[in-house]
């Protein structure tokens, strides 16, 4: 009995242990020095108004709310890198073999992580479940400290965020978004299900075609089926801004003819700056840009080829040329399974180097938040 006991108590052990080592050695910030931040860059990046496109933090094992000793986003971490809006995207399927150039759907990792990490039984199976469990998690933290977190659904709750944060509180905006729309298990009528949970952006693909149509990663390179429009349709009747992020050039192409309204590349770099896979054609890009759009730039070697902070800022450079500095943001893909050299705890080194590399105070201001949340407050609903 004392053996089997044992053997109990180091597997409950190891079943704690698990899911923290497989975050630490899955998001991970390399070792630096302390980055020196001038007074005048200090200034100016306490002055901003920063929003992220995207991070994939609810995926792992570890409360938005508590400072994490690993990983790259949490509350606290937010609140020192002085962001008011962090857009929280969630993750249902990852196949194996992960690689920008092709990818089945045959396989999935996040079903063994569910349940390494006690996710509840109906997501082990259930994409959807998934979908709404993570939609839970911010909710949770949300009522638990309503001061520190708000889910934005609404114009009305992203204004009072604003207003809060001007009168010296420290709170931060969530938003929730879809990496894929495989979460809607074949059935549009799952984008409704979505948006009450509290989704207002949807992205249409990640790592593998779906029955909405090709992934920038998948095999088909096929535009939006029958099935993909139809949900398109229904994205806009029901207000969800529209994430085209590991979609296929040909389904780029298809929403930019369905609709008038903005749409967002949440997290990328841009080819002519960084050329890899990952990232679409310049002259895609600059046809989102025209239309309204904002793309994120992120910060892994897949979006902008080197990571330290002044190639980062390389391309927010190249970005805001070729597409006009309303249309660049930020989207880091923090906690997407990326190696970055600084978290966002530290984004103030973004602000140093685009001053460094000449950037105006007025283009810092739009690229590192102003433009996300002037499409934001176009687009929420009114509330």
């Amino acid at each position: 009995m004392i053996g089997l006991g044992l053997v109990v108590a180091a597997a409950v052990a190891a079943l704690a242990i698990v899911p923290g080592y497989l975050e630490s050695t899955t998001n991970v910030v390399e070792e630096h020095a302390p980055y020196e931040i001038g007074e005048a860059s200090s200034a100016l990046h306490e002055s901003l108004v920063i929003a992220d496109l995207h991070s994939d933090t609810l995926l792992w094992a570890r409360d938005p709310l508590s400072r994490a000793d690993r990983g790259h986003v949490d509350v606290p971490r937010l609140v020192d890198g002085n962001v008011a809006l962090q857009v929280f995207s969630v993750v249902t399927k990852v196949p194996q073999g992960l690689n920008y150039d092709e990818n089945t759907a045959d396989s999935d990792q996040i079903t063994l992580l569910a349940m390494v990490q006690h996710w509840p039984a109906r997501t082990w199976r259930s994409l959807l479940e998934r979908a709404l469990y993570q939609a839970e998690k911010l909710q949770a933290a949300e009522a638990e400290a309503p001061e520190a977190l708000k889910v934005v659904r609404t114009k009305a709750d992203l204004e009072a965020v604003l207003s809060a944060r001007a009168e010296g509180k420290e709170i931060v905006a969530g938003l929730l978004a879809t990496e894929g729309l495989h979460p809607l298990e074949g059935d549009a009528a799952n984008v409704k299900v979505l948006y009450d949970a509290g989704y207002r952006m949807m992205g249409l693909h990640h790592f593998f075609d779906n029955k909405l149509g090709g992934s920038l990663h998948g095999l088909s390179g096929a535009g939006l089926t029958d099935f993909g429009k139809e949900v398109v349709r229904e994205l806009e009747a029901q207000g969800v801004m529209i994430d085209v992020a590991h979609s296929s050039p040909a389904v780029v192409e298809d929403v930019l003819a369905m609709t008038d309204s903005p749409i967002f590349v949440s997290h990328t770099g841009v080819k002519g700056a960084c050329n890899t896979a990952r990232n679409l054609e310049d002259d895609l890009m600059k046809r989102i840009a025209e239309r309204g759009g904002v793309i994120g730039i992120g910060y892994w070697d897949g979006a902008v080829c080197k990571i330290d902070p002044a190639n980062v800022v390389k391309s927010l450079r190249y970005a805001a040329d070729l597409l006009g500095a309303d249309h660049v943001g930020l989207g880091s893909d923090y906690d997407g399974g990326t190696t970055v050299l600084f978290d966002t705890s530290e984004l103030a080194v973004l602000t140093e180097e685009m001053r460094k590399a000449g950037f105006t105070d007025e283009e810092i201001r739009k690229i590192m938040g102003g433009n996300v949340i002037r499409v934001f407050k176009e687009q929420l609903p009114a509330g």
